[in-house]
C-alpha cells in the first residue's frame, strides 16, 4: 500500500524504517513532501511514504500503526489542511503515542503555516476544528481533545519553519535531511553479551522517567554494589533516550578518568561530544565551567 526508499535498513533489528513521513496527501504529496521524500531517499534514508490513494475508509489500518510503530523517526509536515482531515490527526495521535512509550524521534515541519496556530489551533487549525465540532464530532468531546492535545505536544517540539517566498524549499530540505542524517548515524552502546534480566530494569527506569522527566532536567541515580550491573542498565537507557535530544553524550568510568587525566579532561571529553568539535582545549577546570555553561545553555527559538 506504499512506496519505500530503496534504501539500507536501520542498524536497530525491531525498525523497520528510519523515518516515517506523517503529511496531508493534497497540499504538500506532489511539492514539498514529495521533494523531501525524493531526497530523503537519495541520502539512503530508507522512509515510510504513504500512498494516500489506496486508503480504505477514513481509519488508520494495522499496516498504517505497524509501519509507525517501528520507524526510529517521524516527520509531521503541518500544512493548511492538516486538521481538516480526521486521518492525519489519528495518524498524529498514533506518532504521539509512540513518542511517550517507544521514544520515537519527532520532527515537525510548519509548512506556510504559524506554529502557534498549530498549538492553540487557530487561523486555519481553528477554522478545521469549528467544523469537526459542528460535523459528526460535536458530540465526541474526548476524541476532539485528544486531536487537540497531540497538536500542542507536537508543536512544542524543536522543529523546522518553512514560509513560502522566504526562502528556497530546497534549503530546508537540505537542512532536514543532514538533521535527520545526524540522528541516524549517532552510534549505539554495546551493552552486554548475554543482558539476562535488563529488560524488566530497564522498563521500571522507563516507568519512572515517563512519570517524570516532562521538560524538566532530573538527575537519575542508579545505586548498588559493584558488578550487579549497574554501568550496563545505564547504557540501555542511554541508547533508548539518546535519540530524543539534539546531542548526547555518554561519559563512563567517571572517577578513574579524572584521576588518571584530570577533571579538565572529563570537560573536554564532554563539549567535544556534545557540539561536536575536535581538538578542544580548556587550559584548566575554571576555565571550562563557565566555557561549558556557555557552549551548551543555547536555547531554540520560541515560537508563542
Amino acid at each position: 500500500m506504499a512506496e519505500h526508499a530503496s534504501a539500507s535498513s536501520t542498524s536497530m533489528s525491531r525498525y523497520t524504517y528510519d523515518v516515517f513521513l506523517s503529511f496531508r496527501g493534497e497540499d504538500t504529496r506532489y511539492g514539498f513532501t514529495g521533494n523531501l521524500y525524493s531526497a530523503l531517499s537519495r541520502r539512503g534514508i530508507f522512509t515510510f511514504f504513504d500512498d494516500d490513494a489506496l486508503r480504505k475508509g477514513e481509519e488508520i489500518n494495522p499496516s498504517l500503526r505497524k509501519a509507525i510503530q517501528e520507524s526510529r523517526i517521524s516527520i509531521i509536515v503541518f500544512s493548511k489542511n492538516y486538521a481538516s482531515s480526521t486521518f492525519c490527526l489519528d495518524e498524529l495521535v498514533h506518532i504521539l503515542e509512540c513518542y511517550t512509550k517507544h521514544n520515537m524521534w519527532i520532527l515537525p515541519v510548519f509548512y506556510d503555516v504559524d506554529p502557534s496556530h498549530v498549538r492553540h489551533q487557530k487561523g486555519c487549525f481553528g477554522e478545521a476544528f469549528a467544523q469537526h465540532e459542528r460535523g459528526r464530532f460535536k458530540d465526541d468531546i474526548q476524541q476532539l481533545q485528544k486531536w487537540r492535545m497531540a497538536l500542542h505536544q507536537a508543536a512544542d517540539l524543536s522543529g523546522s519553519h518553512f514560509k513560502i517566498g522566504g526562502e528556497y524549499e530546497c534549503k530546508i530540505i537540505k537542512k532536514i535531511i543532514e538533521e535527520i542524517s545526524n540522528k541516524l548515524n549517532r552510534h549505539l552502546l554495546h551493552i552486554a553479551c548475554y543482558p539476562v534480566g535488563l529488560q524488566v530494569r530497564v522498563q521500571r527506569i522507563q516507568e519512572l522517567m515517563n512519570a517524570q522527566f516532562d521538560n524538566k532536567v532530573i538527575m537519575l541515580g542508579i545505586h548498588g554494589m559493584g558488578g550487579i550491573g549497574k554501568s550496563t542498565l545505564a547504557r540501555a537507557i542511554y541508547n533508548l533516550r539518546a535519540n530524543q535530544f539534539e546531542s548526547s553524550c555518554f561519559l563512563a568510568n567517571v572517577r578513574e578518568k579524572s584521576i588518571k587525566h584530570g577533571l579538565v579532561h572529563i570537560q573536554e571529553t564532554i563539549l567535544s561530544e556534545l557540539v561536536e568539535e575536535r581538538d578542544i582545549k580548556l587550559g584548566d577546570v575554571h576555565r571550562g565551567i563557565p566555557t561549558l555553561q556557555k557552549r551548551l545553555s543555547k536555547e531554540s527559538p520560541s515560537c508563542s
